[in-house]
């Protein structure tokens, strides 16, 4: 498509919140917190802005880079920047491959938030007791009926989003979502401090513990802030690429990346500031992953006054959270038919509707009639399909997008440098062009293997 034709969007807050929207998800919430408290407090903290500076933010403006040069999705991107008879194209395909891998598993765990939700609203938890707060969980996954209907509900709500285009669709609601999301997290969050005995959670959080640091391994502790900053901006596989064409020149990339890095680790870092007090006030052990969310606090809620407000105002927010990756990431896909393929919006709306819909039922079947199914390293079919995407397709995409901007066998780095400092704001250095060529690259092939690495 053109710059002309392309549809694009309304203002700079919108492309800001849509971005941060598409990075901040369910592992701002489950993991960040969790990976934060047991290393150390700040001193994990401290590790993780580090690299995300030193490989988010690069990375996130080569993605922006070469969809606003282009004013193409990934696939295209590629073919319209790359020198005649590379091949660099090519990976577009893997991109796409990946989003659609992500959202077969994603959109499920999205409608586990919005099942809980509905269980919070409706009361369903005033009747449990704490022991039974597991096999309401279990329960869930027992059940590909009601996975189904959340997962199908989310699929649905995403697209019908989307038909009404990026500005009316995309930008507006995610807008409503995201500033929602702010504002619930913040109400979350005083709510936990302000009980009795959360200071202690604090402490736990954020206190520079260094003997605790030791104790973990400061080599584990930089490796899994390394991770964690790699990890927490869906970078590789062409989410945020197609975001950057769909932007306007007036800013550069870099000011831009910062702003979505500043939200995307104040949802993280305010998260801990909801799990923590609590926790430490009921004096439940805080966990990580699905266990955390599902289990741990709700067993918390339970106990609160007023628990079935705060429970279902998390969800809400989680809610948000969720779909808002989703949403970001359908529109890559809808756009990379209609780039490539030449449909129209209303025929790649369609197409993507009833093909993830239909993709995304092993993930719903794999905890119930397919649990026994195991298929990489005896993982089910949610941790395989993640491993597939987190451990190899990010990490490698990354990697492809910076080779292509950052040397000569691909786009180049001065041209990718004179558009990530086109517009008004922070600019990049031409002198990091070495850090960018030979020690970039590393940093990312150390995230691979350890990925790699049981």
């Amino acid at each position: 498509m053109s710059e002309k034709t392309r549809d694009t969007f309304g203002s700079r807050i919108g492309f800001i919140l849509v971005s941060a929207g598409c990075a901040i998800g369910i592992g701002n919430v489950w993991k960040f917190p969790y990976v934060t408290g047991a290393n150390g407090g700040a001193v994990f903290v401290l590790f993780y802005l580090l690299f995300l500076i030193l490989m988010g933010i690069p990375v996130m403006t080569m993605e922006f880079a070469v969809g606003r040069a282009s004013r193409e999705s990934a696939m295209g991107g590629f073919r319209a920047l790359e020198k005649k008879g590379s091949k660099w194209h090519l990976f577009g395909w893997a991109c796409m491959a990946g989003c659609y891998l992500l959202m077969m598993y994603y959109t499920t765990v999205s409608g586990w938030m919005l099942s809980y939700f509905y269980k919070f609203a409706i009361g369903t938890f005033d009747t449990v007791s704490k022991d039974g707060v597991v096999d309401v969980f279990t329960g869930m996954l027992a059940n590909p009926l009601e996975m189904g209907i959340f997962m199908v509900i989310t699929v649905a709500g995403g697209f019908a989003v989307l038909s009404f285009g990026v500005r009316q669709g995309l930008e507006r609601v995610t807008k409503v979502m995201m500033i929602g999301l702010l504002c619930l997290i913040v109400i979350l969050a005083i709510h936990s401090i302000a009980l009795p005995g959360g200071g202690e959670g604090i402490r736990f959080y954020l206190y520079p513990d260094w003997e605790k640091a030791k104790s973990a391994g400061l080599s584990n502790v930089i490796a899994a802030a390394m991770n964690q900053a790699f990890f927490t901006l869906s970078l590789g596989v062409g989410a945020l690429e197609i975001f950057g064409s769909y932007m306007p020149k007036d800013h550069t990339l870099t000011g831009e990346a910062v702003r979505i890095c500043i939200l995307d680790t104040f949802v993280a870092l305010i998260a801990g500031f909801i799990i923590f007090p609590a926790c430490f006030s009921y004096g439940v052990e805080p966990d990580q992953g699905p266990s955390l969310i599902f289990i741990t606090l709700p067993t918390v809620f339970m106990d609160m006054k007023a628990g079935r407000l705060w429970g279902t105002l998390f969800f809400v927010f989680m809610t948000f959270a969720s779909f808002s990756t989703v949403t970001a990431v359908f529109e890559n896909l809808i756009a990379c038919l209609c780039d490539n393929l030449g449909w129209s919006r209303k025929k790649s709306v369609m197409f993507n509707l009833i093909f993830i819909t239909v993709a995304s039922i092993p993930c719903v079947l794999g905890y119930n009639v397919w649990q026994d199914l195991h298929i990489i390293g005896g993982r089910d079919v949610l941790d395989s399909e993640d491993f597939i995407v987190s451990n190899l397709l990010l990490p490698i995409g990354s990697l492809v997008f910076l080779l292509f901007c950052a040397t000569k066998a691909g786009w180049g780095f001065d041209k990718y440098l004179e558009e990530v400092n086109t517009g008004s704001g922070m600019k990049m250095s031409a002198k990091l062009k070495p850090y960018l060529q030979f020690v970039l690259p590393v940093l990312i092939l150390i995230v691979l293997i350890g990925g790699l690495i049981p």
